[in-house]
């Protein structure tokens, strides 16, 4: 952020390994110096989370920590953008609501965007320009293999964090059949007679003919009227209108839900501290990394927390003996890229994924790293591309540049 260069980096950390506190460190260094700084979050949930904590984190310090979410008021949205284009919002947080035609700043100085994956390549560069060539931090909590990070976020600088805070318990993860279903929900009934809370995820929302799996909805009618009749369940998935997964989501981090059935639209950025046991059916519907993103909802308090995996068959597939075996969401990456390849790493196929006749980026990483070196000792001697063995490099990347703005209709 010292450099006279706008900073465009990104920070790779493992579930709870403390991205958000770096980022805020990031955002007090632009305030101190006269900047605003703004965070983009995917939903107002995680929004409204994150403006809770750093405003826990600065509550002795003279900063003002704007809110802005698409569920405000018209009133309290005409004030919160007017202290922000006038410069007395400091650091402004909130949903895409940020990057709005209304929302203008005053002199934005540091962007940063969290679980980025989630944020289409329009947004990044909406918020980017939002500012006068504002420093850039993406985050992402989905641990990439570093040779493919340098490939497919090959215009960022990269940070990994790759420890987790001291005194953190890693989640105990076991693998029982789906036989075994009637004992889970045993152990489950106790660790909410301790005072915790649990998940239950599923791959499908409603029964199908064509996927042998339990849904979801299926899940909750038989736990809420039969296994778990007596506790408190609630049923979450991506259908439902923004406001009731909302609602449900606060009542599940106050306390009020027990058992929460859900889909895996929990699988980022909800923090439950109080939450210990995630229950995972059909895991043999998920990719290795989703499954390690929907075990990092748990084991984010002081007490051991528990995530068990429930598979059809008579043995274990090996991702799912992998992912039994490690918490290090590095490695468990490093093992998906391999049992997957790059097409399916990131779930869709995304605009801009690599695509190579011939390189493998296990084996060519040293390669890659050489590549990348070379390209930065050229933009070091040359930063405009102007000399004449460059000029035609240049010219090729201007043309590409101008053809993604214009392909998301930025600018």
């Amino acid at each position: 952020m010292l450099q006279p260069r706008p900073m465009n980096r990104l920070l790779q950390g493992d579930v709870g390994s403390g991205k958000t506190v770096i980022a805020l460190f990031a955002m007090l260094r632009a305030i101190e110096n006269g900047y605003q700084a703004a965070l983009m979050a995917p939903t107002e949930l995680l929004a409204e989370q994150h403006h809770a904590t750093v405003s826990r984190m600065l509550s002795e310090l003279p900063v003002c920590v704007e809110l802005l979410r698409g569920g405000l008021t018209a009133a309290a949205r005409r004030d919160g953008i007017e202290r922000i284009s006038s410069g007395e919002a400091e650091l402004v947080i909130g949903t895409h609501a940020l990057i709005q035609e209304d929302v203008g700043y005053h002199r934005l100085g540091l962007a940063v965007i969290d679980e980025q994956h989630r944020f289409g390549v329009r947004q990044r560069l909406q918020l980017r320009q939002a500012g006068v060539t504002p420093d850039v931090l993406v985050m992402s909590a989905t641990p990439i293999p570093r040779s493919l990070a340098l490939t497919f976020y090959g215009d960022l600088d990269i940070s990994v964090l790759d420890e987790l805070p001291p005194g953190r318990r890693p989640v105990k993860t076991v693998l029982r059949r789906e036989s075994a279903r009637t004992k889970v929900f045993d152990f489950v009934r106790q660790e909410v007679a301790a005072g915790r809370q649990a998940y239950v995820v599923h791959p499908v929302i409603e029964e199908s003919e064509s996927l042998d799996v339990r849904s979801a909805t299926e899940a909750f009618d038989h736990l809420s009227s039969e296994a778990l009749s007596d506790l408190r369940i609630a049923l979450i998935h991506g259908r439902m209108p923004a406001t009731d997964k909302d609602e449900i989501m606060r009542r599940f981090v106050a306390g009020e839900i027990d058992v929460l059935v859900s889909t895996t639209v929990i699988e980022v950025g909800i923090d439950v501290a109080n939450a210990t046991v995630m229950v995972i059916e059909g895991a043999e519907r998920f990719g290795l990394s989703q499954l390690h993103q929907l075990r990092g909802r748990v084991g984010r308090g002081g007490d051991q927390s528990y995530c068990v995996v429930l598979y059809g068959g008579r043995s274990p597939a090996e991702r799912l003996e992998i992912f039994a075996s490690t918490n290090d969401g590095f490695e468990i990456a490093r093992a998906d890229l391999r049992l997957r390849g790059i097409g399916d790493f990131f779930g869709a196929r995304q605009h801009g994924l690599p695509e190579f006749a011939f390189a493998d980026l296990e084996r060519d990483e040293a390669l890659l790293h050489a590549a990348r070196d070379t390209a930065a000792e050229i933009i070091g001697a040359d930063s405009s591309l102007e000399r004449r063995e460059h000029r035609a490099l240049g010219q090729a990347l201007r043309t590409r540049y101008r053809e993604q703005l214009k392909l998301y209709d930025v600018g």
